[in-house]
């Protein structure tokens, strides 16, 4: 067997940004810290941060008056910011600064009497605090179909963004529907899709054609893995999104297949290097390094964080 492994895989800035920020406040004040959703959407980093005393929570009404709480990497709305404030909350903002940008980006269209077209997930945590932030002025489409349902004319403002774990084929489908609708709406000055998940999409693309198997190391609620997989079945590859080793089946593998393995931009390599041993173990797989793309990006942990305090 012969694994491809792609580089780049796993962390982006922002995960790695949220992940350091939650590790530095457990060593400022220990546990007993709450995280508002999911740190980032991937399992083993949930459950690593909950046996060290993390509560992580769906409701504000579930962190008790003067506690400490981090906003995850997905970003918040003002109605939540508010909710933290009447509580007496200690808060650590890890939302990753290229979700801030389109929250910005909204804030600024919105103010401008421009009604924006989101392109997004629904229900999806990062598409929630973004629709938070100028809820009368943002509607959410996820389809081309969804676009030819939209109310209104060629006379209304309209701009649009996108969340910014989407595949790019996706939102450049929907974007091409909503300017042959509207022509002239107007587009962010730079891209939403973060560059993480491009990377990510472009080195399967690149690699999915020598593949007999693509495994995508990432939770089943992570969208930016389950676009990597879907690329891969586009492509008619058997594809596999899966938290682990202990996921794998000796069944979806050959002794002379190749298999392409990469990981979502929340999933930690520890998972990646468990499903190589898996392979080697049941296959004595051989594993060649694909570097398609350096990425050097690095985001400055917030400030706030260095203000916290212990009970």
């Amino acid at each position: 067997m012969k694994i491809l492994l792609v580089n780049p895989r796993g962390f982006c800035a922002g995960v790695n940004m949220a992940i350091e920020c939650l590790d530095e406040a457990i060593r400022r004040v220990g546990p007993g810290i709450y995280v508002y959703h999911e740190i980032v959407h991937n399992k083993y980093v949930v459950d690593r941060f909950t046996k060290q005393g993390v509560t992580f929570v769906d409701s504000m009404e579930e962190v008790p008056h003067g506690s400490i709480l981090l906003f995850s990497a997905h970003g918040v709305s003002p109605e939540i910011r508010s909710i933290a404030r009447q509580r007496n909350l200690q808060t650590v903002d890890a939302t990753c600064p290229l979700v801030t940008k389109v929250h910005l980006e909204a804030i600024r269209y919105a103010n401008a009497g421009y009604h924006i077209i989101l392109i997004g997930h629904e229900g999806h945590d990062e598409v929630i605090g973004t629709m938070g932030e100028a809820p009368e002025s943002i509607t959410l489409v996820e389809t081309p179909s969804d676009v030819d349902k939209l109310p209104f004319s060629n006379d209304d403002r309209l701009a649009y963004l996108t969340q910014t774990t989407l595949s790019v084929a996706e939102a450049t489908e929907v974007i091409g529907a909503l300017k042959k609708c509207y022509p002239g709406i107007e587009s962010p000055k730079k891209e939403d899709i973060c560059y993480a998940t491009t990377n990510r999409q472009d080195a399967v693309k690149m690699l999915v054609e020598s593949a007999d198997v693509l495994i995508v190391l990432g939770s089943q609620n992570s969208s930016n893995s389950r676009r990597l997989m879907e690329i891969g079945a586009s492509q008619g590859v058997p594809s596999y999104l899966v938290d682990g080793s202990s996921e794998l089946q000796t069944d979806w593998f050959e002794r002379d297949s190749t298999v392409v393995i990469t990981a979502g931009a929340s999933a930690p390599e520890v998972v990646v290097e468990e499903c190589i041993n898996y392979l080697r173990t049941h296959f004595d797989a051989e594993v060649s390094e694909e570097m398609l793309r350096k990425e050097n990006v690095h985001f400055s942990l917030p400030k706030e964080l260095h203000q916290l305090s212990g009970k």
